[in-house]
This record gives structure tokens, C-alpha cells and sequence, in this order.
């Protein structure tokens, strides 16, 4: 009888809390979104695996007890805090980004950088509420909307909330369809939504060739601490437009992309424990999250607004919304919303400029966020 009783307090059912069932339920609807609904599933399905398997208790996979590290405990470490997972991905993204539309309309970069006016009041806000500067920049930088620049800082300053502000920023990612033109339409009327913007200007080999180095040497001298995300960016892209590595190209943004997408949901997922994520505090960080994706969207809107106070060639707003790093996503809403209002309104190509701007404003602002911390 005693080597039943000391079995059974050796499983895991003898550990179980009412924790570990909430967060099983959590696992599984992050499952279910991804499979059933498709929402951002290259991440949210490995998240949710592991999310459900790390509250199994006894497992050890997060590194306690007298077996030492675990298994994700290895991913998170060597991933997430030496920067190296987030890093991979921005080089992946970086040979599947096309510069052309910024560098033909340069002036949609200033609505990528209006579209963080969310992650600075986030930040405000969540300095407000009581959080401490590093956990107040991770949360501010919800509002990008960029999943791996999330990470990137979050591991950084917070690694305790890392679980929390990026389910909240592929969650908003996934949702763009359903957020922003609610948003769209109260922000602008029927006759800028019908705005035609003429066809974007050819861009040379020659421009794209030399967008990331020069867009690196600006960027880095003003924000160094934004150095690791958007060298391997700049980086990708240059594989993809220098046409010599195509080799390199087609590795990075397929089989490399994909393996450390991997890595990358198990080592987040492994963050989100009971004990971690069931805290009260947690839906104020996904509520200013929210709060912060809302107004980084209006903040898009409203500078195309403000520009066509002073432009000959009008800028349809819809575009502004674009601004927010869901690439490419949030500019084929634009491009929904327009077609809407004119089906001959072709939007695409031309939020694609704010979008991947947004992109680079984000990687900037996560740059200032560690500089004010350091």
C-alpha cells in the first residue's frame, strides 16, 4: 500500500490544480484558433501544444526539480535571451520583403511612424497603472503589432510577461480583419475611401539594391540598440534583391523561417505557465494592448488626413492603417476597405509602403525602449 501512495504522489494527478485545467482550456482554444479559424496558426499552434503540455505537471520540459534545465527551459535560453530566434525570423521576413512601394512613395514612411503613436501611450498608460519601466515598454510595444520585435524586447527587459504581450501581439495580428475597419470607417468618410492614388513608379534594381545598406547605416547610427533585429532584416533583403544568393534567398524564407518558427512557439509557449499567466494583472497588459493596437491604427488615419491638408496628389487615409506591422495583412484590409467604396480602387501596392515602414518603426521604437532602459 505505501508503494502505491508514494507512486501516485509521484504522477501528476496528485499534483493537479485548478491552474493547471484553466490553462489546459487556454492551450486548447489557442489550438482551436489556429486550426478551426486559421488565425496566425505557423505560431499560435505550437504556442498552444506547448502551452498545454508545460502545465502537465511533473514534466520538468520548464527546467524544476533535481533534473536541472529542461527541454523548452534549453529553447528559451539559447533563443530567446541570447536574441538569436527573433533575429533568424527578421532575416526570413527580410528575404520576403519587397522595399519598392516605400522607395517609390517615400512619404508613406512618415505614416508607418505615426502608426506607433500606440505603443508610446501604451507605455504611458502602463506606467500609469503601476508597472515598472521594463515591463511598461514590453507592453508598449503590443501596439506594433510585430510578433517577433515583441519577443525580442520582452525577452529583454520582462522575459515574466514574455507569454502574456506576445499571445496579445499575434492575437491583434491575427484579428486586423475584424479590429481595424470598424476603426477605418469611423475615421474617415465615404469620399476619402474613394480617394485613387495613380500607379506607383517603377523602382530600379539599382534602389532596391541599395535601400538596406543605406537604410542600415541611418537607422543604426540613430538607434544602435535596434541593431540585432534590423541587421538581419536588412540583411535578408539584400539577399533577396542582390539576385546572385538565390540559394541563401529561398533558405531563409522557407526552411529556415519555419524551423525556428518552431523553436520560437515552444520557447514563448514555455513561458506561459499557471502561475504566470492567471494573474489579475494580465488582462490589464492584454487590455492595454488592445488600446494600443486601436490607436496606432487611428494614428495612420489621421496623419494621411492631416497630409492631404498640404498635398496636391491626395493620399487615400485607408492606407494609414497599414502602418501597423501585420505584413502583409493589414494592407490588404486597406486594400478591402477601398474596393469597398470603389471596386477600380486599387489600394494594395500602396499600403504595402506604410506597412513595411511600420515594420521598420516598430524595430526603431523597441531600439529607444532598450536605450531608455540601459
Amino acid at each position: 500500500m505505501t508503494e502505491i501512495v508514494s507512486f501516485f504522489s509521484q504522477t501528476g494527478f496528485s499534483n493537479l490544480s485548478l491552474g493547471h485545467v484553466v490553462m489546459w482550456l487556454i492551450g486548447l482554444t489557442l489550438i482551436f484558433l489556429a486550426v478551426r479559424k486559421k488565425y496566425e496558426p505557423l505560431l499560435l499552434l505550437p504556442i498552444g501544444f506547448t502551452v498545454f503540455v508545460v502545465n502537465l505537471p511533473l514534466t520538468s520540459l520548464v527546467g524544476n526539480g533535481a533534473r536541472g534545465p529542461g527541454l523548452f527551459t534549453f529553447f528559451f535560453h539559447y533563443g530567446l535571451e541570447w536574441e538569436i530566434l527573433p533575429s533568424l525570423i527578421f532575416l526570413g521576413l527580410g528575404a520576403m520583403t519587397d522595399f519598392g512601394p516605400l522607395i517609390a512613395n517615400p512619404k508613406t514612411i512618415l505614416l508607418g511612424a505615426a502608426a506607433q503613436l500606440g505603443v508610446y501611450v501604451a507605455f504611458f498608460g502602463a506606467v500609469f497603472f503601476g508597472f515598472s519601466i521594463p515591463e511598461a515598454c514590453s507592453i508598449g510595444i503590443v501596439g506594433g503589432a510585430d510578433g517577433p520585435t515583441t519577443i525580442f524586447l520582452t525577452a529583454a527587459l520582462a522575459p515574466h510577461l514574455l507569454g502574456v504581450t506576445v499571445i496579445a501581439a499575434y492575437s491583434y495580428m491575427a484579428l486586423v480583419p475584424i479590429i481595424q475597419p470598424p476603426i477605418m470607417r469611423l475615421l474617415t468618410t465615404e469620399k476619402e475611401r474613394k480617394i485613387s492614388m495613380k500607379q506607383l513608379r517603377p523602382v530600379s534594381a539599382t534602389e532596391k539594391l541599395l535601400f538596406p545598406l543605406s537604410a542600415t547605416l541611418l537607422i543604426l547610427l540613430m538607434v544602435p540598440q535596434s541593431a540585432p533585429l534590423l541587421s538581419m532584416f536588412m540583411l535578408g533583403n539584400l539577399f533577396k534583391e542582390s539576385k546572385v544568393v538565390e540559394r541563401l534567398t529561398e533558405a531563409a524564407r522557407n526552411e529556415l523561417i519555419n524551423v525556428v518558427t518552431i523553436f520560437l512557439g515552444i520557447s514563448v509557449g514555455s513561458t506561459l505557465s499557471a502561475e504566470n499567466f492567471l494573474q489579475a494583472r494580465v488582462f490589464l497588459i492584454l487590455s492595454l494592448g488592445l488600446v494600443a493596437f486601436v490607436i496606432s491604427t487611428g494614428g495612420g488615419i489621421l496623419l494621411a488626413k492631416l497630409m492631404n491638408l498640404f498635398l496636391r496628389e491626395k493620399i487615400n487615409p485607408l492606407i494609414g492603417s497599414a502602418g501597423v506591422s501585420a505584413v502583409p495583412m493589414a494592407a490588404r484590409v486597406s486594400q478591402t476597405l477601398g474596393t469597398q467604396a470603389d471596386p477600380k480602387n486599387h489600394l494594395l501596392m500602396h499600403a504595402m509602403g506604410p506597412n513595411v515602414a511600420g515594420v521598420i518603426g516598430t524595430v526603431i521604437a523597441a531600439g529607444i525602449f532598450l536605450s531608455l532602459v540601459e
